[in-house]
């Protein structure tokens, strides 16, 4: 249930802002962290908040998941204007950060879970970061991509199954001093669609 806004009582919605943005902040500056890195992700969650003070009328009780979806349309637009800015050809800090792990983290297989995750659908990916990184039900995955309960649980499912079978081809490290092989991606694959608003101009 959203909460509501109402004038007499601008001072106790301030404080209900700030007991909002003591409780997620570091949430969603990780949450940007993993998808745009370090550069960016503050700058991402203070347009987060600034959207969810001017909107608070709309964020609901469990806000979590709202501010989720904010900070993904935010990124969404900052992705495209990093692609407007950068030259063809070139790689940005995003390249970075694609995939689902630290790079320190990603001992198994000497980075082969990290090269299975960057051979995904950008689709794919994200609804995984969402249940792995992110530790989000179902119900809760469902509000940050604006799709059905149901429509979450086959992305996930699918995004899994692609994952455990880029797993278990076998594919070249290029840190091994061999050219790596090409990313077994099955010609069917293709990924769903789901709505990310739109940069205004």
């Amino acid at each position: 249930m959203a909460r509501q806004r109402r004038a007499v009582d601008v001072e106790n919605e301030a404080e209900q802002f700030s007991v909002l943005f003591r409780q997620h902040y570091a949430q969603i500056v990780a949450f940007a962290r993993r998808r745009v890195g370090p550069d960016a992700c503050q700058e991402i969650a203070a347009e987060t908040f600034l959207v969810a003070w001017r909107r608070f009328e709309s964020v609901p009780d469990t806000a979590l998941p709202w501010l989720y979806q904010v900070a993904s349309f935010t990124i969404a637009n900052h992705r495209r204007r990093e692609a407007r800015t950068v030259p063809y050809g070139e790689s940005t800090n995003l390249d970075r950060f694609m995939g689902p792990f630290h790079p320190d983290e990603d001992y198994v297989g000497d980075g082969l879970i990290t090269r299975a995750f960057a051979s995904l659908s950008s689709k794919d990916k994200e609804v995984l970061r969402l249940a792995a990184w992110d530790g989000l039900n179902s119900a809760e995955g469902a509000a940050v991509l604006g799709c059905s309960i149901a429509a979450f649980k086959v992305r996930l499912h699918r995004a899994r199954s692609r994952l455990a079978k880029r797993l278990t081809t076998p594919q070249v490290d290029p840190r091994a001093g061999e050219r790596p092989s090409a990313p077994t991606v099955p010609i069917s694959d293709k990924p769903t669609r789901f709505g990310v608003a739109e940069e205004t101009a």
